[in-house]
């Protein structure tokens, strides 16, 4: 038990501080390769910061734990934006600017009750997968033709101020991409290997475990970055952070695992995971997108509504522990 404990502690520690270095040397290789700053910060920023969930859940699927790799990911997407999101806005209210985080924000949002439907039967067999993966090449698609259009917009700015503030050379750039990617997948084994043997040490789901842990530790990349940015005023920045992320999670994380091993979805994941995502996602969509002539913002009262839901939702998840 003390081995598994070791190895869920360490994985995280490397897994977080791996994907940062993983972020940071793509970002810079990509810059070098003349790479918009705004395709640089939805695209490869995007995929850097969900990279642990996605090697967490590809691991899973292929070892046959579907629910930790189902956990992983929509755990994460409820941390990014109850605790995430709520944490920040704590910190320092959230003005949304930038057109492209405005169309973000909706597909976001049918994205989410696509993967419900899909999953509505209970299972979400290899063509559901497929399905997901072809949106998120379809939405990659869009990315980069956003990338390459709006040069001009808020979202950009903040992200080529973030690259001048990190400027690497090429040949440490390409150092840090390959070695954090290799710490990325070595730490994910690890991880993985310990949760599965508390799980059952515990007796818990592996879906649990995925759900809090996991999801957690997979999600601090994106919480260290949207803190960081808010302090710097880079408000676009910290919530497109977790936008992205949301939508790499719920598309690519779980396409790729249901690619693996179709994933049998068990019913609490869609009466009571799947609702409080949706509800969040809701949330978040109505306050940063901006109704009725008002601009997109989330301020702390917003913030702690938010983080409200997240604390309720661990006391919900902790409630069906202690009764199983």
């Amino acid at each position: 038990m003390l081995m598994s404990v070791a190895a869920i502690v360490l994985g995280l520690a490397v897994l977080v501080w791996s994907a940062d270095r993983f972020v940071d040397g793509a970002s810079a290789t990509a810059r070098y390769a003349g790479m918009p700053p705004l395709l640089i910060g939805m695209v490869i920023v995007g995929f850097g910061t969900s990279a642990p969930e996605i090697v967490v859940s590809v691991i899973s699927s292929l070892e046959g734990n579907p629910g930790l790799a189902l956990g992983n990911a929509y755990g994460s997407n409820i941390a990014n934006i109850g605790l995430i999101l709520g944490i920040t806005a704590l910190i320092s209210p959230i003005a949304v600017h930038s057109q492209v985080l405005r169309k973000e924000l909706p597909i976001l949002l049918m994205i989410t009750l696509l993967s419900l439907s899909l999953l509505w039967n209970g299972m979400l067999a290899r063509t559901d997968a497929m399905m997901l993966l072809v949106v998120f090449v379809l939405l990659m698609a869009w990315s980069i033709r956003q990338g390459l259009q709006s040069g001009k917009d808020s979202l950009a700015a903040e992200h080529e101020k973030e690259l001048d503030e990190n400027l690497m050379s090429l040949k440490m750039a390409i150092f840090w991409l390959v070695a954090g990617l290799i710490l990325l997948i070595v730490s994910s084994r690890f991880l993985v290997w310990g949760a599965v043997n508390v799980a059952q040490a515990f007796g818990v789901s592996d879906l649990i475990i995925g759900l809090t842990i996991v999801a957690i530790g997979t999600s601090l990349p994106e919480l260290a970055s949207s803190i960081a940015a808010i302090r710097k005023n880079e408000h676009d920045l910290a919530l497109g952070n977790v936008i992205g992320s949301n939508l790499f999670n719920t598309l690519a994380v779980v396409g790729l695992a249901g690619v693996i091993h179709p994933l049998e979805v068990m019913p609490e994941v869609i009466t009571r995971d799947f609702v409080v995502m949706i509800v969040l996602t809701l949330s978040v969509f109505v306050l940063g997108f901006g109704l009725k002539g008002r601009q997109g913002r989330i301020n702390r009262l917003e913030g702690a509504f938010l983080l409200a839901v997240y604390v309720a939702y661990s006391g919900w998840l902790a409630s069906s522990v202690i009764s199983a």
